[in-house]
Order: C-alpha cells, then sequence, then structure tokens
C-alpha cells in the first residue's frame, strides 16, 4: 500500500493504482471524459489536470501513478487553470447544439462546460464537420462533430465486447471515430456505447428525439430475456417505456446490459399487443369482456376434464415468465388433477425432476476463473454479459476450452476472445469427447475413468488446462441442456469437475429457467412432459407466455397437433397462436406486472410494474388466481404477487444444483434445438430494430 495526501486528507492505495482511483477512495471528484472504470486508461481528454507538488506542469489524474508521499491538490488555481484551458479547447469545434441534442441533460461536456467553460469563445475560424456513418439499426451516428476523441467507444469494443469495431482514423482536426471500410456496429452489446460516450456522439437510433431525459420517470427492474437476471433502470413518460439502460450491480450485470434488454422494449407498444380478451366463435375472432373469456375457459376445462380425464389437459408454459405466474399455474394444473406442465419446450431429453439445474457458482466469479471448458454453447450470443466476464478472465491469463460445433463456433473470432482449445464436432459426439478428457484425467489420476475414452490429442490439451489453475468451471449451455443425451453430458461434466476441482453448472437459457424448475414446472408424478404434449394427445391446451411453433423444438408441427385439441388458451401480451388458439387472454409482460425472477445463479429478484397495463391487460398471476376461482380450486385467496411468492417460496425445496445424471453414452441423436439471440422469446421477436440487426438477419437467412 501506499500513502499519499490528496487535498489534504490522507489516501492509503494500492501501489500502482493513478491518482485517480486515489481520488475515488477518498469520494473526491476529478472531472473527466476519456477515464472509465471498466476500461483502460487512454490520457486522451486532459481534463482530470491535477496539481502535483514537485511536478513541473500539472498532471492527468487518470496516468499519473501513485508513489508514497506524493502531495496532490485538485482544487488550486494551477489546476482549475489549467482544467479550464482543457474545456476551452474542447469547445473549439463542438457545435454547441445543446437544445437540439439528444444528450441534453444527461451529457457530462454539458454539465462541466457549466464549471469550467467559458461564457464566451475566442475561436473565430470555421468549425469543422465530420460526415454522418450509418452504422446499423440501434446506434446513431448522425452528429459525430460532437465527438471529442476520448475512445471510450473504442476502448469498449476492444476490451469488453471482444471486437473492435470502431476505431480512430486520420490525425489531428482530421482524426474521427469511424467503423472499418463502412461496416455496421454489430456487437451484442453495442448499446453500452451509447451509455459511455460523455456527449451526443452515439446516442440511441430507436430513442432518439422520442423524449427529453428530464421527462422520464426512472423505475427498477430485472432483465426479462438474459439469465444473467440484469439490474435495468426503465425509464418512463405518459405510462409508455422509452428507454432501458442498466443499473448497476457489480455482483451481476456490473454496468452493462446487453442490447436484446436494451433494445426489446419497443415491442412493448407495438402493433402486435393484446390488449383485450378474444375468442374464436366460427372461425372469426371477437373481443369479449373477461368475465365472458375466463367463465369460457373454465366451463370448457371442467367438460374436457369430466369427458376425457384430467389427464387431457396440458400446459406448456416460458421459462421467461415470472416464479408466481409458473407457481400459480402449476398449481391450477395440479388442482385440477394433471401433472401435465413442462417449460422444456427446447429439450429433446426429459429426465425426472431432481433438483434444480444452474450455475453452480456466483455470475461474479466468471470473472475470475482461470480454466473454463465451455460445452454445447454459442457463448458470445446465448450469454452476453457472462461471455464478457469470461473475457476479462482472459485478458489476465485464464484459458477457455471448448466442446461445440461449428454452428455454434465458426471461428476464432465467434467468442471473441482467444481460446485454448476448441472440439468442433457434431452434436452426437460431444458426450464422447467428455468421455475421452475424462480418460486422460483419469490416467493422470490413477483412478477407473466413467466410460471408455480415447487419448486423443485435443482431449489431452484440455485435460491438461482443466488440471492447472485454481479457480475452474465446467459450463454447460443451451445446446447440452437441450441435448438429447444431455444427462450424460452433465454426468460426464460433473465427474470431471469432481476430479478436477471445477464447478458444474448450467449457464440457463432465459430470464427464469432456474426459477422454472424451483416451481416445479415440470412433471414431478408421471405426467406428460413438453415433447409428449407436442406430439398430440392433449384435449385441451394452456399456453403461458409462449409460441410453440417458434419456442419448441417441434417447431411447425407444434401448431399442426395443437390445431388437433378441442380447447387451446393462449396466455400472452401479443396476438399470438391465433391459427389454432380457441381463446387469446392478454397478460402483463413484465413492465406491466410485479414478479421475480431467479438469475443462472441462483439469486431471487423481485421488482415492481413500471407502467399500467396497456388496454384490458392483466398481470397472469390473477387471471390464474381468478380462474382457479371459477373452477371451484381452493387455496388461490392471494391478494398481491408478493402473497404468492411467500406461499410458493414456503413449499419450494431449498435450492441447491442437481450433481446426480444418468451416463448413458448413445450413438447418433439429433442436433439440439438452440433459439438464435433475437428469436429466444415473443418480446425479442416483435422489436423491430432488433430484427434489423446482422444477428438477426442471420437467422432469418439460415431459416428461410
Amino acid at each position: 500500500m501506499v500513502e499519499i495526501e490528496l487535498d489534504g486528507q490522507k489516501v492509503e492505495i494500492v501501489e500502482g493504482s493513478m491518482i485517480m482511483h486515489a481520488a475515488e477512495k477518498a469520494g473526491t471528484y476529478i472531472p473527466h471524459f476519456c477515464y472509465h472504470k471498466k476500461l483502460s486508461i487512454a490520457a486522451n481528454c486532459r481534463m482530470c489536470l491535477v496539481d502535483v507538488e514537485k511536478a513541473p506542469k500539472p498532471m492527468p489524474a487518470c496516468a499519473t501513478p501513485v508513489t508514497q508521499g506524493m502531495i496532490v491538490r485538485t482544487k488550486t488555481d494551477k489546476a482549475i487553470q489549467a482544467q479550464k484551458s482543457v474545456m476551452e479547447f474542447l469547445l473549439i469545434n463542438h457545435p454547441l447544439d445543446c437544445p437540439i441534442c439528444d444528450q441534453g441533460g444527461e451529457c457530462q461536456l454539458q454539465d462541466l462546460a457549466v464549471g469550467y467553460g467559458g461564457s464566451s469563445s475566442r475561436y473565430e475560424e470555421e468549425k469543422r464537420v465530420v460526415a454522418v456513418k450509418d452504422v446499423g439499426p440501434l446506434i446513431s451516428m448522425q452528429e459525430m462533430s460532437r465527438c471529442i476523441h476520448c475512445t471510450r467507444c473504442v476502448r469498449f469494443g476492444q476490451e469488453v465486447a471482444g471486437v473492435m469495431e470502431l476505431g480512430m482514423s486520420h490525425r489531428g482536426e482530421h482524426a474521427e471515430i469511424e467503423t472499418f471500410v463502412g461496416q455496421s456496429v454489430d456487437s451484442e452489446l453495442s448499446g453500452n456505447m451509447i451509455d459511455i460516450c460523455p456527449v451526443g456522439a452515439l446516442t440511441s437510433k430507436p430513442f432518439r428525439y422520442s423524449a427529453r431525459t428530464w421527462e422520464l420517470s426512472r423505475r427498477k427492474s430485472i432483465a426479462a430475456h438474459d439469465s444473467s437476471g440484469a439490474n435495468l433502470v426503465v425509464q418512463v413518460k405518459n405510462n409508455h417505456v422509452m428507454r432501458v439502460v442498466p443499473l448497476e450491480n457489480e455482483e451481476i450485470n456490473e454496468c452493462w446490459i446487453a442490447d436484446r434488454e436494451r433494445f426489446s422494449y419497443e415491442a412493448l407498444n407495438g402493433a402486435e399487443r393484446l390488449t383485450s380478451p378474444m375468442l374464436k366463435q366460427g372461425g372469426e375472432w371477437k373481443q369479449v369482456n373477461w368475465q365472458t373469456a375466463l367463465e369460457y375457459v373454465a366451463n370448457g376445462l371442467k367438460n374436457i376434464s369430466h369427458d376425457h380425464g384430467a389427464s387431457s389437459i396440458g400446459a406448456l408454459v416460458s421459462p421467461h415468465s415470472t416464479v408466481e405466474e409458473l407457481y400459480l399455474t402449476g398449481q391450477v394444473m395440479r388442482g385440477l388433477g394433471s401433472d401435465n406442465i413442462d417449460y422444456r419446450l427446447r429439450n429433446a431429453e426429459f429426465t425426472p425432476a431432481q433438483g434444480v439445474r444452474y450455475l453452480g457458482t456466483s455470475v461474479a466469479s466468471l470473472s475470475h476463473l482461470q480454466r473454463v471448458l465451455v460445452v454445447g454453447s454459442n457463448l458470445r450470443k446465448d450469454h452476453p454479459l457472462f461471455a464478457q466476464r469470461i473475457r476479462q478472465a482472459v485478458r489476465v491469463g485464464a484459458q477457455v476450452n471448448a466442446i461445440t460445433s461449428t454452428a455454434l463456433l465458426a471461428d476464432a473470432q465467434a467468442w471473441a476472445m482467444p481460446m485454448a482449445n476448441r472440439c468442433i464436432d457434431t452434436a452426437s459426439n460431444w458426450a464422447q469427447h467428455l468421455a475421452d478428457i475424462a480418460s486422460v484425467i483419469a490416467a493422470e489420476k490413477g483412478v477407473p475413468a466413467p466410460a471408455a475414452g480415447q487419448a486423443t490429442s485435443m482431449a489431452a490439451a484440455i485435460a491438461k488446462s482443466l488440471l492447472g489453475g485454481e479457480r475452474k468451471a465446467v459450463l454447460l449451455g443451451n445446446a447440452a441442456a437441450h441435448h438429447a443425451n444431455a444427462s450424460t453430458l452433465l454426468s460426464l461434466s460433473n465427474w470431471i469437475g469432481e476430479h478436477t476441482g471445477a464447478s458444474v453448472g448450467y449457464l440457463t437459457e432465459a430470464a427464469n429457467t432456474v426459477g422454472a424448475q424451483w416451481m416445479k414446472a415440470q412433471p414431478q408424478t408421471g405426467g406428460a412432459n413438453a415433447a409428449q404434449m407436442l406430439a398430440g394427445g392433449l384435449k385441451a391446451a394452456v399456453l403461458l407466455n409462449t409460441e410453440p411453433e417458434f419456442d419448441s423444438a417441434s417447431g411447425s408441427d407444434a401448431a399442426k397437433t395443437l390445431a388437433q385439441a378441442e380447447m387451446v388458451i393462449t396466455l400472452s401480451p401479443f396476438k399470438a397462436n391465433m391459427a389454432f388458439s380457441d381463446v387469446l387472454l392478454p397478460i402483463a409482460p413484465f413492465t406491466e406486472t410485479s414478479g421475480s425472477f431467479v438469475n443462472a445463479e441462483g439469486r431471487l429478484q423481485s421488482f415492481h410494474a413500471v407502467v399500467k397495463p396497456l388496454g384490458e391487460t392483466r398481470p397472469a398471476w390473477k387471471v390464474m388466481r381468478v380462474l382457479a376461482n371459477l373452477l371451484g380450486l381452493p387455496g388461490f385467496d392471494f391478494e398481491t404477487s408478493q402473497d404468492v411468492l411467500a406461499k410458493a417460496t414456503a413449499t419450494a425445496p431449498v435450492l441447491s444444483n442437481a450433481i446426480s445424471a444418468t451416463l448413458r453414452m448413445a450413438g447418433e441423436v439429433a442436433t439440439p434445438v438452440v433459439a438464435s439471440i433475437y428469436q429466444l422469446d415473443g418480446v425479442v421477436r416483435r422489436a423491430p430494430s432488433l430484427q434489423l440487426t446482422a444477428d438477426a438477419r442471420t437467422a432469418q437467412e439460415v431459416a428461410a
């Protein structure tokens, strides 16, 4: 530790730290633009000049290392005059268009110019103008004349997103931030560049000119798509969601969010929103009131249960639904006498429920791993925030190994991080590759191998990597969870983890995959699983927040099968499943209801509604409560979602990672079904800007 004096205050700071770090620790604000606590130091803007005793001139606080006994003053005339000179320099070419700037009211340059800028400018020459650039549907670079060349966006791409999509070309007054050869910005984390831009050079294209920052109400929420459970600030005007930005939480999402969390709000007020209950009568859809719709559903379920038995009724639920919604749906189904409920629509294997399969370690620990083995995942696209944490670990020496397929990892740049070893093969061979790795580890440890394997060069390389280091994890991705031989992959991974000291867990697909398991949204006593329900046999199907045609492994066959049922009830925020449904019940998306999600690490996070429900929309937990009352089921007298949560968690088992799984070396298996990043659920599928991105277009081309 080094002790320095900062504005008369003694501060102890780790040797090698900068003056800026000491100031942050002491709570002293030093004006700055290019410095950002999550990015490397560039010392571009010089706004953080401070007075260091015995230094011949003011020194940049962000790039001056502390030394024992150093005396720093941030408020002297020398320091303030230097900062004012820098501000004058920065404003020379700035267009000074604050009245029409989209960043007005939340602009660092605007804020600091009040304290450090002059009342008039000495500059009389023509100001430079930078050409407009189109870099895609999410980020606007219409006013790059405002850019002060802090290079935060450039460093973010290199260091956090892992892809250097922006760079500075030319020098001096001709310097510009731009993409390479007219390319677009396609990173799945690109929206964070908007947040860290200290001026109005990079702005949100969907939000642009739609509201002023001081008109917006700010309300906390939780990510509804990302299994990280990222914390959000949802900004609202006139009961409409206008913008979504990150809420800093170092243990979960730091100060970042993925683009699908940031821009999916566009779907919430789109043309496809369902705003009132609808019944299909004579092949035509007609709007009805809630009483009529729910009585129709209740009577239909009673009749089908009486005529065909409760086992002919099933529920297919989305892992994007809240804990409360999943719990009450399960209670309604089991109250009717049916155990047919499942959230695993994309799975190919359905082992009996035993515990909860989740990350097996904390989200924050991913940043500090030294050895990683990822099985069956397109890590960067499936889990952008987890990928950026592992990218941080790689930057300080971690080794990442992957067993995956060409579709998930096409080339070395696919994950935007250096890879130690990449085993690329068809999904049917993943279990054998794990067995090969296990056999090498077994030989090294002198223990029996769990399955027959060969000591291939790739297996030896991955085994050697996992046997080194201290902090390790084996992470199973979406394709591994959906795999027809998922239990074997888990069993072999557990063995490898046990003998290398690595944690073992699933990255988990959706915002509430862990919560769905916890709430027993899967058969418990021999009921039909999702594949069996979608194969036929159901007389009545309840679809909670899901579109089986797009959300299940059955694809278009799901629509044909469900069309044969006597009654299909869809609960959705959108006009979904209209081809085969008989009833549409408008339920609230996460912004219009209170509820809870359980993220990949098993962290329960509750949130409130940020806007009033649109039209006749109602929270799904309330719909289930009223439906249960109409069905005559006891125990549904809940007043709030907190009451539901209290009841659900009181009867739920303690969250613990499932470690047991069956070892069954199978032969050829079908390719696992994995949704692309912007096809994961109904909300992102209906977000116009996200569907214009390169990732979405690629997925659409593959589907075609």
